[in-house]
């Protein structure tokens, strides 16, 4: 009987009561999950996971001392195989900006629901357990030991060099995939892909035979064959690129082959840092379609592309407009021209990828915000680019999940004056530091006064001037802490004619005058 993997489990926050409620709360053993410690701040969990084995940390995001974003970084640089699940009692599309370059895994929200917590973890502890399915014992020595060197674990880098790999004279890693493998996938079944794969195998190792290079071959996904490439002596750089070159175009199959290839290197001991740097070559492919990928390729383009950011916000808002509106039209013009952006720009896969990420974290905040509670905190999916390795495969993912939300509104009857609201907060927005009135707001929305303070109110539960005066005090908070403004000053840029009203304004939202403000938070 297939032994079955143990999850184990730290739980960090600097509230001890809170790590209790998360450690006694569950059952975690039902879920094949072991908590094996508890840690008040991001140092002392660092320790916990230098003297433990620990698979999986769930931590608080705001803490004392070393925070759970930076407890994040320090886990990505030093245990990269440690899934992470944050956990944060704010809204703010920074931290999950943040979370999602440290690639958390999940991104969960206070109060935390069980169910969702629940869910969150028994994903994870499925996928661990799939990663730690191996070969089984058939399989050489040399395949088992390059799917460690793949895994790049800590653990991995200790593992000895099988006999049989240890005399070539010159090492090259090769990673190989097919074109468009999402289309591929939805269009065969499982037999008909390992059968593919079989061909694929096959088709790398008699073509390399043929060119006196001994290789060893093994699947780390269904989409990615790693090839570790060895001779008994170097050969010029030339020679190399005509030798895979041939083996890329004898695939007989229609979707094509395409591959990543590493510089020459003496050891086989380097091959566990070289993996995650041929795998970083392969979603160049989608900006020309160049067959064999390299280092050279990867310079040449990255010192003649310069990335512009994507307004991710400003395609929120109006993403939130469409979906709203119910304006399907307005939803594909929006994500044809995202997707014209990230080709103009050149932007690579995982370019793409993190601005959909991003997109989907914002949006999903936003809509629960505006009363669509049924969206789950978390992040929706992740887009695996080993399946989805092509600009139009991941336009259709984006666009899926938008169009599902789309139906989800529609079932659910969200109220529709919520556009005109978003387009009232955007113009507020740009015109607070004026002496603006409801009735303009109103006017510009080409609707009544009575009907914009109704349905602002039912939005936002806030009066007109309560929203107005919230943002103009927050301005003037950032104003006072990095200005040397007179305070009377900040108070007519920030749209108060009369000193005495603005000042009564600012204490009646901060609980102290703008004077006492200052010096509060300067000294701090």
């Amino acid at each position: 009987m297939q032994h079955v993997k143990t999850v184990k489990m730290l739980i960090v926050d600097d509230e001890p009561v809170i790590c209790q409620g998360l450690h006694y709360t569950i059952d975690w053993a039902d879920y094949g999950v072991e908590v094996v410690a508890e840690a008040y701040d991001g140092y002392e969990a660092l320790q916990v996971v230098q003297e433990q084995k620990i698979d999986l940390v769930l931590t608080d995001i705001r803490m004392e001392g070393m925070d759970g974003l930076q407890l994040a970084k320090e886990l990505k640089l030093r245990h990269p195989q440690i899934r992470v699940i944050m956990i944060s009692g704010y809204e703010e599309f920074e931290y999950a900006r943040q979370a999602i370059k440290l690639d958390v895994t999940d991104y969960l929200l206070k109060p935390v629901d069980i169910d969702e917590l629940v869910a969150a973890v028994t994903g994870i502890v499925e996928d661990i357990r799939n990663q730690d399915i191996r070969a089984d014992g058939s399989s050489k020595d040399a395949e088992l030991w390059l799917s460690d060197m793949a895994a790049h674990y800590e653990t991995s880098l200790a593992k000895a060099v099988p006999g049989d790999l240890v005399n070539g004279a010159e090492y090259k890693l090769m990673a190989t995939q097919l074109e468009k493998f999402s289309n591929l996938a939805a269009s065969v079944s499982e037999q008909d892909l390992t059968m593919l794969q079989h061909v694929w195998i096959r088709t790398v190792r008699e073509s390399l035979e043929t060119s006196g290079i001994r290789q060893v071959s093994v699947f780390v996904h269904k989409n990615l064959l790693l090839t570790l490439l060895m001779t008994d002596q170097p050969r010029p750089k030339r020679q190399w690129e005509e030798i895979l070159q041939a083996m890329l175009d004898a695939w007989p199959e229609e979707h094509r082959l395409y591959g990543a290839v590493s510089d020459a290197y003496a050891s086989p001991d380097q091959t566990a840092a070289i993996c995650s740097q041929v795998r970083a070559l392969l979603p160049y492919y989608a900006l020309e379609q160049r067959p064999l990928l390299d280092r050279e390729y990867k310079s040449e383009v990255d010192n003649g592309r310069v990335l512009h950011d994507f307004d991710s916000a400003d395609m929120v808002s109006k993403l939130s407009v469409a979906l709203f509106k119910q304006d399907a039209d307005m939803l594909e013009e929006l994500i044809d021209g995202m997707f014209r952006f990230f080709r103009d720009q050149r932007y690579l896969l995982t370019d793409m990828v993190n601005v959909c990420d991003e997109l989907s974290i914002m949006l999903r905040q936003r809509l629960r915000q505006s009363g669509l509670t049924q969206l789950e905190h978390g992040l929706e999916r992740t887009i695996d680019l080993e399946v989805f390795n092509h600009p139009d495969a991941i336009r259709l993912a984006i666009s899926t999940e938008v169009f599902d939300l789309l139906q989800l509104i529609d079932r659910v009857g969200i109220d529709r004056s919520f556009w005109i609201i978003e387009k009232a907060k955007k113009y507020m927005a740009d015109h607070y530091l004026s002496d603006l009135k409801a009735s303009e707001v109103a006017a510009y929305l080409k609707i009544t006064p009575s009907y914009f303070s109704n349905i602002f109110k039912q939005s936002t539960g806030k009066s007109f001037s309560e929203y107005m005066n919230e943002l103009r005090i927050n301005e003037a908070r950032k104003l006072l802490l990095t200005t040397q403004d007179k305070v009377f000053e900040i108070a007519d840029r920030v749209g108060y004619k009369e000193y005495k009203y603005f000042v009564s304004v600012f204490k009646l939202y901060t609980g102290m005058t703008p004077k006492k403000y200052r010096v509060l938070n300067i000294k701090e």
